[in-house]
């Protein structure tokens, strides 16, 4: 008969065998399977054990053995689970208690030195709180500094060019020339070149340069044209350029009032050579030499307006002379007036030209269909047939 006997070591029973290395006391009726009448006493010994060290929920477990092999058995299990369960949950605390914070460097209070300014400082609600220079750095303190506002910096004006003598610039290649044609609608005239328009050699060549853009803009040319067609103005739009001295400067500063002068006579031949319907100055200072040639004296301010003028240049005997119109400067340098106020002005330019576009294109339509008529082939006139009669009439 097997020995079945348990050592109370808290394993359960189904683990002993031949490996197990337990000693088995408990002797098992192979035939009944039932325990022998031995395993009550061991049985009512174990129970005391267990009453002494464990729980009397234990006992009454205990108490409730079946007497077979496999109710032993779960008998067994059942103690081996309760006993370990109840110690595991005597050793464990009720609840965990929070890690503590640990103390990062920065966020010891350090205080804010006093600052020797005279601007006002008023702190946050939030730093008011806290005591007199102990801001910690963590939390950032939120001031407002109101500074007396100083009056706004006025731009520094751009100093004025000092008169450059023709001699500064000789060495320079000059490769602009005028664009001129018969019977322009405007014939717009400059000061004089710039270095970089002298050196490409087409007229207002500068990228800072607005006249490109205000001449579309205004309506004087149906699209925006680049310098490389100014020598195309004449034939696609009857307008044309050339300027009062031809000398390239830097800018308009370095010349002189004498040189501009004398540019007045110059300009009239031009016009009265070609004779445009309209001058266009690009320019104050233009038509401010104009008028010290003219008058014999400078322009007032109360003289002086933009747009079309009363006088007429260029006027002789069989020609009345070509209309004036002062324009704004398109110099990138020339900053006294508002790109919009540039604009108004060549506004008026460009409505008079698209209307005297448009008429001319009627006048050059009636024109045409004239000619073609008067060149149409007349029908031939009947001819007159002459029959002629032999002497001694007729004969038979």
């Amino acid at each position: 008969m097997t020995n079945l006997t348990p050592s109370l070591n808290g394993k359960c029973p189904a683990e002993s065998g031949p490996d197990s290395g337990l000693d088995s006391g408990l002797d098992m009726n192979p035939d009944s399977g039932e325990l022998d009448s031995d395993f009550g006493d061991q049985h009512s010994s174990a129970i005391s054990s267990i009453e002494d060290k464990e729980d009397p929920s234990a006992h009454s477990a205990m108490s409730s053995v079946p007497s077979t092999f496999n109710g032993a058995l779960e008998h067994f299990a059942f103690q081996s689970s309760t006993s370990t369960s109840s110690t595991v949950n005597k050793h464990l605390p009720t609840s965990l208690p929070r890690p503590a914070k640990r103390k990062m460097p920065e966020q010891i209070a350090s205080p804010v030195p006093k600052r020797n300014t005279r601007s006002s400082v008023s702190a946050s609600p939030s730093s008011q709180t806290l005591a007199a220079g102990s801001f910690p750095t963590h939390q950032k303190q939120i001031s407002t500094v109101s500074v007396a506002q100083s009056s706004p910096t006025k731009k520094t004006k751009r100093a004025s060019s000092t008169y450059a003598p023709p001699s500064t610039y000789a060495h320079l290649p000059n490769l602009l020339t005028d664009s001129l044609a018969p019977s322009l609608l405007v014939l717009f005239i400059g000061v004089n070149p710039g270095l970089r328009t002298a050196s490409f050699g087409h007229a207002y060549a500068h990228p800072s340069n607005l006249f490109w853009k205000l001449l579309h803009s205004s309506g004087c040319t149906p699209r925006r044209c680049s310098p490389s067609e100014d020598h195309d103005l004449p034939r696609l739009y009857s307008l044309g350029h050339t300027n009062i001295v031809t000398r390239a400067t830097k800018d308009a500063g370095q010349l002189s009032k004498a040189e501009m002068d004398e540019g007045v006579a110059v300009l009239e031949e031009k016009v009265r050579k070609w004779k445009p319907e309209a001058v266009c100055l690009v320019g104050k200072g233009i038509w401010e030499s104009v008028w010290r040639v003219w008058k014999g004296k400078g322009i007032k301010k109360e003289e002086y307006k933009w747009g079309w003028q009363e006088e007429l240049f260029g006027a002789e005997e069989g020609w009345g002379g070509a209309r004036i119109f002062v324009a704004t400067s398109t110099s990138g340098l020339a900053a006294s007036m508002r790109p919009a106020e540039k604009e108004a002005v060549w506004k008026e330019l460009g409505e008079w030209v698209m209307v005297r576009r448009a008429e001319r294109g009627k006048e050059a339509k009636a024109e045409t269909e004239t000619e073609e008529a008067s060149t149409e082939v007349k029908p031939k006139a009947e001819m007159d047939v002459e029959i002629s009669v032999p002497e001694g009439g007729p004969q038979d």
